[in-house]
């Protein structure tokens, strides 16, 4: 879970990475993580990014800013290869597309989301709230939680992708030698790109150097999205990487050892969600009342609560396809442990 805003303070500067590779910091409105790294790899061609900011006036500002201090213009853009579909990483692709006349590459499986998540998203309301009444949400509670993600929607040009980039693929990017990770689990699919040039590892969401990517339930996550996510961390240990560029928070070394502490993060809060139960909690809702948060859950408001709530029942999934618990349905489900996991 993202942590509460703190101190905010002066976003980080524009670098230079390694030779021919530069971060520029983007600002997130209203956002605790305020700023996402826009990745900006100088070829012959032109640019080339990875991912690209929310779709605000400030974001676009910052990037042209950005992209003039190392030389160059989102006008000369090439391609945006977007690492997910959340607003904060797809959300201005679009706009630097109309003005470069750059591709866009997302993995098919975000890809896939666009229509229901950002053209059309009445019936995908629906669903969500279906699977918050299963989840035990108050009624007074429902309306707003089911609309929480509504306001990003002006945030987000949506655009379809001129390029689908599978588990493998290596895009064209002159002068480097990427290779795109499917990584499952954030976001269906969210990818890494590993540059072997310089045995970096742009991890996009899915590690990230101090905080945990929430890893919901929701119906657009697959049937076990944390299952997916911890098997795409034990994907990454076949890399060595000499650094780690993340989406958020700060470059970091030691990529394998963040690994085991997220593998660790998630066993224990399988121990939280089995006590939990034991101790007589049977809904999602009430489950997620007795973890522990980034703040009390008394505080927790609006989309951080339904982010809290789809966290609790992707762990519970998870357990589900362990063979630990299952699921009786109803309104609220009800569930229960089995023997293995009493």
């Amino acid at each position: 879970m993202v942590p509460p805003a703190g101190s905010l303070g002066p976003l980080p500067p524009v670098e230079r990475v390694r030779p021919g590779l530069w971060s520029i910091p983007v600002p997130l409105p209203n956002n605790s993580l305020r700023y996402v790294f826009v990745y900006v790899f100088e070829t012959d061609r032109g640019p080339y990014l990875v991912d690209a900011g929310w779709n605000t006036d400030d974001a676009f500002a910052a990037l042209s800013a950005g992209m003039r201090q190392l030389g160059s213009d989102v006008a000369e853009v090439q391609g945006v290869m977007v690492t997910h579909i959340h607003p904060d990483h797809y959300g201005l692709a679009g706009r630097v597309r109309d003005v470069s006349g750059a591709w866009i590459a997302l993995h098919p499986a975000d890809a896939a989301l666009i229509h229901d998540r950002y053209e059309e998203p009445a019936d995908l309301l629906e669903r969500v709230g279906a699977m918050l009444r299963r989840m035990g949400a108050p009624p007074e509670e429902l309306a707003t939680l089911q609309n929480a993600s509504m306001p990003v929607l002006p945030l987000v040009e949506s655009v379809r992708p001129d390029v689908l980039v599978e588990d493998g693929d290596k895009p064209e990017v002159p002068g480097f030698d990427l290779a795109a990770i499917w990584t499952p689990g954030h976001s269906p699919g969210h990818l890494c790109f590993w540059e072997a040039g310089f045995d970096l590892m742009l991890s996009g969401d899915h590690v990230l150097p101090r905080i945990t990517p929430n890893i919901p339930f929701h119906p657009q996550a697959g049937a076990d999205p944390l299952g997916d996510y911890l098997r795409s961390l034990d994907k990454l240990e076949a890399y060595d990487a000499d650094e780690v560029l993340p989406a958020h928070e700060h470059r970091f070394v030691g990529l394998s050892e963040r690994l085991a502490q997220l593998r660790a993060h998630h066993e224990a809060r399988f121990a939280e969600v089995v006590a939990a139960i034991r101790d007589g909690s049977t809904s999602a809702w009430d489950i997620a009342s007795r973890m522990g948060w980034s703040r009390p859950w008394n505080r927790i408001e609006g989309f951080m609560r339904r982010a809290a709530v789809g966290e609790a029942l992707a762990h519970l999934r998870a357990l589900e396809h362990r063979g630990l618990v299952r699921e009786v349905q109803g309104e609220p489900s009800r569930w229960e442990l089995l023997e293995a996991g009493s």
